[in-house]
């Protein structure tokens, strides 16, 4: 099974119901809450309809795509297109060859450079290493082929390509090295998202039928899968949909269910490479990954697929629908991808991953030192996924200076556990949450008035760690630069 990230990382269509209006308070209604001793608040937060940047989730900048030219060689390093509604993750897909240019001495500034400009803004980043591409002979180092390794000179339009024979016992053994390597520097960052299996076939995408058409036994491409698995024990990684072969489609696949069992992701590159009627191929397979783990998709480029007709914003939100998918890329110059799509962008936004909401919320309007008052709301994930991580709700108390007052978690309740959403549906579920402020301090000399503060505060929600560090982002304004969003007011007394 995936490992469970939950709470490492600090860094979505709403129903009809939900007027899209700036988060205010919208009423106060008099009458007695369950188990409160005082007249009560309700509060209905509106979603704000912006594209949010959480754990597990989100847009994916291919700062390379196998060819380093594309697509950060336009980016000043200064620029980590913030621009980009729920970009949250740096992709670096890069040949073998760039980043062991001899054997044992490493290039791995070509990673960390440009992950460290998106590490600093907070953002994470994902890897893929391969060994044969289209552009180049030996995408697969050299070196590997000196030392014995067998292949195969192909062609691919114009280009000469070396495809290594991928049983080759001594490319396996020098490919487990490199992967060792990059395990060490890598495994268990928490600013990585995930690393496919590559290595194996044309882009690393597990296919071979693209020159030499040779193909191989579901025990060689186990071998691939164990040798990441063996030296990435804390890292989220992912196979590609092709392994099970380019154009077959299925539910079944031995080497898919196999990456399944072994708590890896799924990934489907083939999102409109081709014109209906066949825009994608493997979205059947991602049933089984997608309850437990993040799916993730990439487009065909975007100039190639609209050239060939393929393109349609239709079909990119429908692929975010059909997959259940939490990340998508930007496969291809990111500006210019936003700005001939951003109606469907501002679409996959409210879909694509979770996306949880706050349906309403009741509280007491005055509470006591020592006694036990209910909070009552509804919440819903109005996403495609899971709250993979998972989380807890919290209430914060604060004073006017915005100083931390008392801080109350429902460990009851996990926000992993909310149902996702139909197309155009949600399904909200309702918690009693039963908090106590300042008990520690409740004895019959009241000492507690020394220790607890009373007044009137302002109160704030947010979902996160069982100690009440917040960690996710919700469509809410009113925001306190924390991930806390006030929702009105309550007094504490004695």
């Amino acid at each position: 099974m995936m490992k469970r990230r939950t709470f490492i990382k600090n860094t979505g269509i709403s129903t009809a119901a939900f007027s899209m209006m700036p988060f205010t308070v919208n009423s106060m209604i008099s009458g007695k809450q369950p188990g409160n001793k005082a007249e009560g608040n309700f509060f209905q937060p509106v979603d704000n309809k912006k594209a949010l940047v959480n754990p597990d989730m989100g847009w994916i900048m291919y700062y390379y795509s196998h060819a380093i030219k594309s697509y950060g060689s336009r980016l000043e390093p200064s620029d980590t297109v913030d621009d980009f509604p729920g970009l949250s993750t740096v992709y670096l897909r890069s040949p073998w060859a760039f980043l062991e240019l001899e054997e044992g001495k490493f290039n791995w500034e070509l990673f960390d450079t440009p992950a460290q400009r998106w590490i600093e803004k907070g953002k994470r980043v994902a890897l893929r290493v391969t060994a044969e591409e289209s552009y180049m002979k030996f995408a697969t180092p050299e070196w590997v082929k000196n030392a014995g390794a067998e292949g195969f000179d192909a062609k691919w339009g114009d280009s000469a390509v070396w495809e290594p024979k991928f049983d080759d016992p001594v490319f396996l053994e020098k490919m487990d090295n490199f992967v060792a390597a990059m395990a060490k520097r890598y495994d268990g960052k928490s600013y990585i998202d995930f690393v496919d299996i590559g290595h194996y076939g044309m882009w690393g995408e597990g296919h071979t039928v693209s020159i030499t058409k040779k193909r191989y036994p579901f025990e060689v491409k186990k071998k691939y899968i164990d040798i990441y698995l063996k030296h990435f024990k804390n890292t989220l990684l992912c196979i590609n949909d092709d392994f099970c072969g380019s154009n077959e489609s299925g539910i079944k696949s031995p080497i898919i269910d196999y990456a399944r069992s072994k708590g890896l992701t799924f990934r489907d590159d083939s999102i409109m490479v081709l014109p209906k009627p066949r825009p994608w191929f493997h979205a059947e397979m991602a049933q089984q990954f997608w309850p437990e783990v993040p799916v993730v998709l990439e487009h065909q480029h975007y100039g190639p697929s609209v050239k060939k007709g393929a393109w349609s914003e239709e079909l990119f939100l429908k692929s975010v629908e059909d997959y259940h998918a939490s990340y998508m890329s930007i496969h291809w110059w990111p500006r210019i991808l936003l700005e001939k799509n951003r109606n469907a962008i501002d679409k996959i936004n409210l879909r694509m991953g979770y996306r949880i909401q706050l349906n309403e919320i009741s509280w007491p309007e005055i509470v006591h030192v020592g006694e036990t008052f209910s909070i009552k709301s509804k919440w819903s994930n109005v996403g495609v996924a899971p709250v993979y991580g998972g989380g807890f709700p919290c209430l914060t108390i604060k004073d006017k200076k915005g100083g931390i007052v008392a801080v109350l978690v429902d460990e009851q309740f996990d926000f992993r556990d909310l149902p996702v959403a139909k197309t155009g549906s949600s399904q909200s579920k309702e918690i009693i949450s039963n908090f106590t402020i300042g008990s520690q301090f409740h004895d019959p000399a009241r000492t507690f008035a020394r220790v607890v503060q009373t007044g009137s505060f302002e109160v704030f929600f947010s979902v996160g760690n069982p100690d009440g560090t917040p960690v996710y982002e919700l469509p809410y304004n009113n925001v306190d630069g924390f991930k806390r969003y006030k929702i009105g007011n309550i007094r504490v007394e004695i």
